[in-house]
């Protein structure tokens, strides 16, 4: 179901809507939850623009719907090289 069709009326401030940009995901976990921190790293120092704290449960959900939107776009836009792991160092590798 899409969020319209359930009704909901979601609302986004201008600053949020601007978005935060990450080339970095650090995903940590306690039982409770999920910390997922996106950074911008812009070797030798990277800073977390964004933190999403989400249930194990909810976690599940995301992993679902990215999965499912990726290979929507995939098969409209062809396959995705993934992305080189970024160096510790600032290396180009």
């Amino acid at each position: 179901m899409t969020d319209q069709s359930k009704g909901l009326n979601i609302k986004i401030a201008d600053e949020e809507l601007k978005g935060r940009y990450s080339n970095l995901l650090r995903v940590t976990h306690t039982r409770e939850e999920f910390i997922l921190d996106f950074i911008n790293l812009v070797p030798p120092q990277g800073a977390v623009t964004a933190r999403v704290i989400t249930s194990p449960g909810h976690l599940k959900r995301i992993v679902r719907a990215l999965q499912a939107t990726l290979e929507r776009y995939e098969s409209s836009h062809g396959s995705i090289q993934e992305a080189p792991e970024p160096s510790p160092k600032g290396e180009v590798n």
